[in-house]
C-alpha cells in the first residue's frame, strides 16, 4: 500500500466500520483507469443496511471529509466510489517519497528470519536451463525480502552425496586429479560424468571398484573423502562462475549439500520411529503422513530408509526441515522448486510437523514454478535433444545483445559495449523469466526478450537510460517541490507513488511478476510524459518540477530493476 493509499484507506475505513457495525470492515481501494482510485465496499454494506449500493456509498461519503485529499468524488450506480486526488497532495507525497532513500518501501511490521532454498545443482553435473527459474526467482525473492528488513538465510541444497560418487571418484583416479580439475573448471561436467557412466556400464571391474568406493566413502575413508572433496570443490568453483555470469547473490558459504545432513539421517529415522511415525513396508521404513493417498485410496508412503538400508531424498529433506526450523531458527521456509515436487514437499512438511520438528507458527511454502518451453511448446532443448547448458545460454544472450546494442549505439567504445551487452543480455533473460506469473510455463523467445519494445528488460533499461540522458543534458536533477498539473504528469507521479506498495505486495505473494508489471507501467507512463510534456525547454519552475519527475523515474526504475537482479546502465 502506497502512502497515498494509506491516507485514503485510513480516512474511509472508520466510516465503513461505524456504519456497518463491523470494526474489522476493510473496503477495497484500488487504482482505476476511470479516476485515480476506486473504493469498493458498498455492496456488502448495502446488504447489511437493506439499501441500494449507491445509497450505502452515499452514507459513507456523507460521514467522511476528504477535502484535504480529494478534488472529486463520484458514486456509480453499483456503489463504486471514484476518487480523484488533489494535485498538491500528489506532489507533496511524491516529494516525500523521493527524498526517502527507501523510495517508499516500508520495513516489514514483523521482521522474520526467512530461509530460502533455491538453485540446487548437482556436483559433477552441468547446470542447465532447468536451473534457470529456481535460481532467478529465488534471487529476486532474497533481494526483496532483505529490502523489507527480514533476515534472509540462503540455502543452496546441492546434490553432493550418494552412489554415483563411487563411480565419479574411480573415474577421477583413472584420468588423474589434474585432468579432472581441468575438465570441471572449464565446465565440461557433463563430459566427465558421461565418461564415468559409460565405463561403469561397460566395464564390470570398474563397476565393482565403484561400488566398493561408495562403501569406503560413506564409512569416512580418508582417501575417498579427500577425492570426493576434489570433485565438490571443482564443481562449486564452476557453479560460482555461472552465478557470477548470471549476476545472482549465491556464494559458496550458502551451500548446504546432501552430505551436510548425512550424519543426521540415522537420528532422523530413530526419532521418527520413537514418535510412532514409521512403519515397515516391504523392508523399507516409511512414514504415512495424514491426508496423502494413492490413486486407489491407500495411504501414500514417504520412504525414509530404503530396504537396502540406504537413505533417500525424503530423509535428507526431513533433516533439512528439522535443521532449518531448529538450528537456524527460521520463522519461514521457502522452497523455490518446480511444480512437480509439490506432493513430495508437502509430505515432508506434514511429516516434520507431525514429528514436532516444525511448529505450527513456522510458515513453510512451496514457491512453485512452471517450465521453460521451446518454440514447439515442449521443454526447452538443444536441436540434438539435450538439455541446454546454462552457461551456453548466458553466453548466447550476451552475444545476441551485443549485436542489438551495436546496431543501436555503434559509437560505443569496446569496453563500454561489452559491459552494456552483458547487462542487456542477462537482464533480458531475467526479465523474461520474472515478468511471467511463476506458476505458468513460458516460451523462450530471443526476439521478444531482446526487443526494445513492449514489456521486456531492454525496454525498461532504455527508459532508465533516457531519463539519465535528460538529466545529464540538464546538468542537474530537478528542483523541488514537484508540481503536477498535466494528465501525463499525474499518471507518472501516481505510478511512482505506487512503487513501495507494489514491492510489499509482490513479496507477500512471492510474485516478482507484479513488480515487473509495475515497472513496465512506470516506463510507459514516462514515455507518455516525455512525448507530451516538454522538459528541458520548459520555463521554470515547470522545468525543475519535470526534471524532478524524471529523476524520480530513474531512481524507481534502477531500484526496482535492482530488486529483480537486473542491471540498469546509465548509457546504451
Amino acid at each position: 500500500m502506497s502512502s497515498l493509499e494509506g491516507l485514503l484507506s485510513s480516512a474511509v475505513r472508520p466510516a465503513f466500520a461505524e456504519i456497518s457495525g463491523d470494526a474489522l470492515a476493510d473496503p477495497i481501494l484500488r487504482r482505476s483507469t476511470r479516476c485515480d482510485y476506486q473504493l469498493n465496499g458498498a455492496l456488502p454494506l448495502a446488504r447489511t443496511l437493506s439499501v441500494s449500493p449507491r445509497e450505502a456509498a452515499a452514507r459513507v461519503m456523507d460521514s467522511v471529509d476528504l477535502r484535504d485529499l480529494v478534488d472529486l468524488v463520484e458514486i456509480a450506480p453499483n456503489g463504486f466510489i471514484n476518487l480523484t486526488v488533489r494535485d498538491d497532495v500528489i506532489s507533496r507525497l511524491l516529494d516525500e517519497q523521493l527524498a526517502d532513500p527507501r523510495l517508499g518501501i516500508r520495513t516489514a511490521t514483523e521482521v522474520k528470519t526467512i530461509v530460502v532454498d533455491y538453485s540446487h545443482p548437482n556436483v559433477a553435473k552441468e547446470m542447465h536451463v532447468g536451473h534457470l527459474r529456481t535460481t532467478i526467482i529465488g534471487d529476486s525473492l532474497v533481494r526483496m525480502l532483505r529490502r523489507l528488513g527480514h533476515t534472509v538465510i540462503k540455502q543452496n541444497h546441492i546434490g553432493d552425496w550418494g552412489t554415483p560418487f563411487g563411480m565419479l571418484i574411480e573415474h577421477l583416479l583413472d584420468i588423474g586429479e589434474a585432468n579432472t580439475a581441468a575438465l570441471l573448471s572449464v565446465g565440461d561436467l557433463n563430459g566427465f560424468y558421461r565418461a564415468g557412466r559409460e565405463k561403469f556400464d561397460a566395464d564390470p571391474d570398474f563397476a565393482d571398484r565403484s561400488r566398493r568406493r561408495v562403501v569406503s566413502l560413506q564409512s569416512g575413508d580418508e582417501e575417498s573423502v579427500s577425492l570426493w572433496r576434489v570433485l565438490v570443490d571443482q564443481s562449486i568453483g564452476y557453479f560460482q562462475h555461472v552465478y557470477a555470469k548470471l549476476g545472482v547473490l549465491l556464494e559458496p558459504s550458502d551451500i548446504v549439500g546432501e552430505s551436510f545432513y548425512n550424519d543426521l539421517l540415522p537420528g532422523v529415522t530413530a526419532d521418527l520411529a520413537a514418535a510412532g511415525l514409521v512403519t515397515e513396508s516391504d523392508g523399507a521404513m516409511c512414514c504415512f503422513p495424514t491426508g496423502f493417498v494413492t490413486r486407489t485410496g491407500d495411504p501414500l508412503p514417504l520412504i525414509v530408509r530404503k530396504s537396502d538400508g540406504g537413505y533417500g531424498y525424503a530423509a535428507t529433506d526431513l533433516a533439512a526441515l528439522r535443521d532449518r526450523a531448529g538450528r537456524l531458527g527460521a520463522d519461514e521456509i521457502l522452497y523455490v522448486v518446480g511444480a512437480p515436487q509439490r506432493e513430495h514437499l508437502a509430505m515432508c512438511i506434514a511429516t516434520a510437523r507431525e514429528a514436532g520438528w516444525v511448529p505450527d507458527e513456522v510458515r513453510t511454502e512451496h514457491v512453485a514454478f512452471g517450465s521453460v518451453l521451446g518454440p514447439d511448446r515442449r521443454p526447452f532443448k538443444t536441436r540434438a535433444g539435450a538439455s541446454v547448458r546454462l552457461i551456453d545460454l548466458l553466453d548466447e544472450a550476451v552475444l545476441k545483445a551485443g549485436q542489438v546494442v551495436r546496431e543501436k549505439s555503434p559509437s560505443l567504445d569496446p569496453d563500454e559495449h561489452e559491459s552494456i551487452a552483458e547487462a542487456v543480455g542477462i537482464g533480458a533473460i531475467k526479465y523474461a523469466e520474472l515478468s511471467i506469473d511463476r506458476v505458468k510455463d513460458y516460451v523462450f523467445d530471443w526476439a521478444h526478450m531482446l526487443s526494445f519494445e513492449g514489456s521486456t528488460g531492454p525496454y525498461l533499461q532504455y527508459a532508465h537510460v533516457r531519463a539519465r540522458s535528460i538529466l545529464r543534458k540538464a546538468g542537474h536533477a530537478g528542483s523541488v517541490p514537484i508540481s503536477v498539473r498535466e494528465p501525463a504528469e499525474r499518471r507518472l507521479a501516481l505510478a511512482l507513488l505506487d512503487y513501495g506498495g507494489t514491492v510489499t505486495d509482490a513479496i507477500a505473494d512471492h510474485a516478482p511478476h507484479r513488480l515487473c508489471n509495475h515497472l513496465f507501467g512506470v516506463a510507459e507512463s514516462f514515455a507518455a510524459f516525455y512525448e507530451s510534456c516538454p522538459i528541458l525547454k520548459a520555463d521554470e519552475p515547470v522545468r525543475g518540477s519535470r526534471l524532478a519527475l524524471t529523476e524520480g523515474t530513474a531512481l524507481v526504475l534502477k531500484d526496482g530493476l535492482g530488486l529483480l537482479g537486473i542491471a540498469a546502465p546509465d548509457r546504451l
